[in-house]
């Protein structure tokens, strides 16, 4: 398999040096506008194999190049150039238009983990969608099934893996499906900060300040407002409970699609401090993504607040602690007995750093598509048209990645149920 990744922040950098361990990957192209960035990504993976470019073998199978990832023609000349089977889109979610049509262009199939962004309901923000996350791309779908090829939206962790746990859960283990929530938490520290995201902060703002989605069989999907259904949630292995708050996320509108389930939610693990001070960006209008006019140049008031803060990709050395993301799940089991389970993935960051030199949640982000792609490569995952990965089949995905060396596992969850109220558990 021949990969073009779009993009060498931490994310793209860190399935670099994954997919270099395994030999599906016949070549990969990592790509970026800072070209001296890219290259950067290739020697920190042929150092991290104790060799130099001359009698490393992963030097002739992984090169870096220049792209403009906001120019469809751009994309599909590199893919056309270094003969992609796939390209993998690292970027942010705003450059997702032009690297989906020119995967399209190109015949390659395409990656995310990210789906386009959502437009707010104009008139009823809070009670109703408007353009939901993935709608663009759900439109092309006739169009990529009639050419026989595959676009597979919203594979990293989350979404991602815990699209693949709620596939399993429904397979495997329950017989009717009450409830699906995905619930991410963390008891990750960044020593010598006082606030330090450890994932892109743009991203975070848009995910944590839109209008949440859920879903209800009776009712579709609806919004609410940002941080609503506060509840304590007890992530496993020692990592404990942590207040979680609805937030948007693909996982709502894609789950839905392929699993029958009667609700499905997403809720973050974000801390009230973390909420304090999303909610500060947003009455300060620092969340904005429109261009403002500061001493003769125009900047974007969210762009400001992501250059002012450490790139989460340099946090590593600097972080402690184990980053949790899963899928609880409510209904009755195969024996017709009420059952909750919480299928989940977790990373401790000293474990990522030393086998991989890349932090815990850019790492949990990058191995899931590596996995993916990887199915792709030898065919155990197929298929025709814009899918989710609980459209494809859960167990050879899940047993790929315990042999990526980071387990995934399960347990039942009757005796930690979500609790409503907040105050019922003590949290920080």
């Amino acid at each position: 398999m021949r990969v073009l990744v779009v993009g060498s922040g931490g994310v793209g950098s860190a399935f670099v040096a994954i997919a270099a361990k395994r030999d599906v990957y016949e070549h990969i192209t990592v790509a970026d506008i800072d070209v001296d960035k890219a290259a950067a990504t290739v020697a920190a993976v042929i150092a991290a194999e104790g060799a130099d470019d001359t009698d490393d073998p992963a030097a002739g199978r992984i090169a870096s190049a220049f792209v403009d990832a906001s120019s469809r023609e751009a994309i599909t000349a590199l893919a056309h150039e270094m003969r992609a089977d796939v390209i993998l889109n690292a970027c942010d979610p705003r450059f997702n238009p032009p690297i989906f049509f020119g995967a399209f262009d190109a015949g390659c199939s395409y990656v995310d983990m990210a789906m386009n962004l959502s437009t707010p309901h104009a008139l009823d923000p809070y009670n109703k969608t408007g353009t939901r996350l993935g709608d663009g791309q759900f439109a092309e779908h006739p169009t990529w099934k009639n050419r026989g090829m595959m676009a597979l939206v919203g594979m990293g962790v989350e979404p991602g893996f815990s699209d693949v746990a709620a596939r399993y859960a429904a397979d495997e283990l329950f017989s009717r499906i009450d409830e699906i929530g995905v619930r991410d938490g963390a008891d990750l520290v960044v020593d010598g900060y006082d606030f330090a995201p450890t994932f892109s902060i743009w991203t975070t703002i848009e995910e944590c300040l839109n209008p949440p989605v859920i879903y209800e069989r009776k009712r579709g999907w609806y919004t609410t407002e940002p941080f609503s259904e506060p509840e304590v949630f007890t992530f496993p292995e020692g990592i404990g409970p942590i207040q979680c708050v609805n937030v948007e996320h693909e996982e709502v509108i894609l789950i839905p699609r392929w699993i029958d389930a009667d609700r499905v939610t997403f809720k973050y693990g974000l801390g009230e401090e973390f909420i304090d001070v999303l909610k500060t960006l947003q009455m300060l209008d620092l969340d904005s993504t429109k261009k403002v006019m500061v001493n003769g140049v125009e900047v974007s008031p969210r762009d400001v607040v992501a250059a002012s803060l450490p790139d989460p990709a340099t946090l590593g050395d600097k972080m402690t602690g184990r980053t949790c993301a899963g899928t609880w799940v409510k209904g009755l089991g195969k024996d017709g007995e009420p059952r909750e389970v919480y299928v989940y993935h977790v990373v401790d960051n000293a474990w990522s750093m030393r086998e991989f030199g890349h932090q815990a949640v850019v790492w949990q982000t990058a191995v899931m598509p590596a996995v993916a792609i990887e199915l792709m490569a030898t065919g155990v995952w197929k298929a025709a048209g814009i899918v989710g990965p609980e459209a494809l089949p859960a167990k050879p995905f899940l047993d790929l990645l315990d042999e990526y060396g980071s387990e995934w596992e399960w347990a039942e969850y009757w005796d930690r149920a979500p609790v409503d109220d907040p105050s019922e558990v003590a949290h920080s």
